[in-house]
C-alpha cells in the first residue's frame, strides 16, 4: 500500500527563465507576466489533479471573490497591501487566511507587509489558520479548531468576514461551509447549495462530514493495529488515515508473526486506505 504522488512537489516545479542581464522595464514586465501565467497553469493543473475537479486559478488577474452571505465572503488570496483597502471599502473587518508559508512563497506574496498594513489601518484584523493545500485529511483534522477560531473572530470584530486560501476554491469554501453548518444553523446540504450558487468552487464535503463525526465522538482516539501479510515484500507503507495521501508511514515487520504491523492512535470515525 502506498500513497499517491505528492501534488505539492509538482506545484513547485517551475521552469527557470533566462533573461538578458539588463532588460528594459517592458521586457522585464513581460517576463514577469509570463512567469506568473506559467505558475498559475501549474497550480491549476495540480489542483485539478489533486481535487478531482476541473479548477482554474489565475493569480495574475488579482484577488477575486464572491459574497456568500451579506456578512461572509469567500475569495482568493490578497497579493498586496492595497488589497486590504479594497476589502475595507466593502465592510470587511476580518481577513481569515488559510494559506501555509509555501503557498505564499510559490506566488511571491509578502504576507508580512499585508499584515503590517492591516494592523496599521486599525479597523480590520488579519488572522491566519493554516491548512495544507490539496489535502482533504488535513482539512478534516484542522477544521474544527479553524472554524472555532473563525467564530470567535467574527463575534469579536463583527462586520464582514473575508475567508481565503490561495485560489479560494477548496480550503476557503470548505471552512465557510463548515462555519455555516456548525454555527449559523444551516443544513449541510443547504450550506453547500448556497455556496455553489454564489461561487464556482469545490468544498470538501467528505472532510466536513468526517470532522463532524470526530466532534460528536468528542475527538476521542483509539489505538488501532493494522496488519499486512505478504512474504514477498521488502517494505510496506500506508497512506490515507490521518496523514493524507501525500504522506506515508512504514509498517514494521514482526518476523515471529509474519505480519507487517502498524499501531496508531486514530480518531474514532471513518478512514480510508489505498
Amino acid at each position: 500500500m502506498a500513497g499517491a504522488k505528492n501534488s505539492s512537489d509538482l506545484r513547485l516545479r517551475v521552469a527557470v527563465k533566462v533573461v538578458p542581464s539588463s532588460p528594459s522595464s517592458a521586457e522585464m514586465s513581460g517576463a514577469d507576466a509570463e512567469e506568473e501565467e506559467e505558475k498559475s497553469e501549474i497550480y491549476s493543473h495540480n489542483m485539478t489533479e489533486a481535487m478531482g475537479a476541473v479548477l482554474t486559478y489565475r493569480h495574475e488577474l488579482g484577488m477575486k471573490y464572491n459574497f456568500i452571505r451579506p456578512d461572509l465572503i469567500v475569495g482568493s488570496c490578497l497579493q498586496t497591501p492595497e488589497d486590504v483597502d479594497k476589502l475595507r471599502k466593502i465592510g470587511v473587518k476580518t481577513i481569515f487566511c488559510l494559506q501555509q508559508d509555501p503557498d505564499l512563497e510559490y506566488f511571491g506574496v509578502d504576507i508580512s507587509a499585508i499584515r503590517d498594513y492591516a494592523k496599521a489601518c486599525g479597523d480590520i484584523q488579519h488572522l491566519r489558520a493554516r491548512i495544507r493545500d490539496f489535502d482533504g485529511f488535513d482539512v478534516r483534522k484542522r477544521i474544527p479548531a479553524v472554524v472555532s477560531k473563525l467564530y470567535k473572530a467574527i463575534n469579536r470584530n463583527g462586520g464582514v468576514t473575508y475567508i481565503h486560501c490561495t485560489a479560494g476554491l477548496g480550503r476557503a469554501p470548505s471552512v465557510a461551509m463548515a462555519y455555516m453548518f456548525w454555527f449559523q444553523g444551516y443544513k449541510l446540504s443547504d450550506a453547500r447549495d448556497l455556496l455553489l450558487s454564489k461561487r464556482s468552487c469545490f468544498p470538501n464535503l467528505d472532510a466536513i462530514k468526517s470532522a463532524t463525526a470526530d466532534i460528536l465522538t468528542g475527538l476521542r482516539k483509539k489505538l488501532v493495529t493494522l496488519k499486512w501479510k505478504d512474504d514477498k515484500c521488502c517494505t510496506v507503507e500506508i497512506s490515507g488515515l490521518d496523514i493524507g495521501w501525500g504522506q506515508r508511514i512504514p509498517l514494521e515487520l514482526d518476523e515471529e508473526q509474519g505480519f507487517w504491523i502498524l499501531k496508531r492512535e486514530l480518531l474514532v470515525s471513518s478512514y480510508f486506505l489505498w
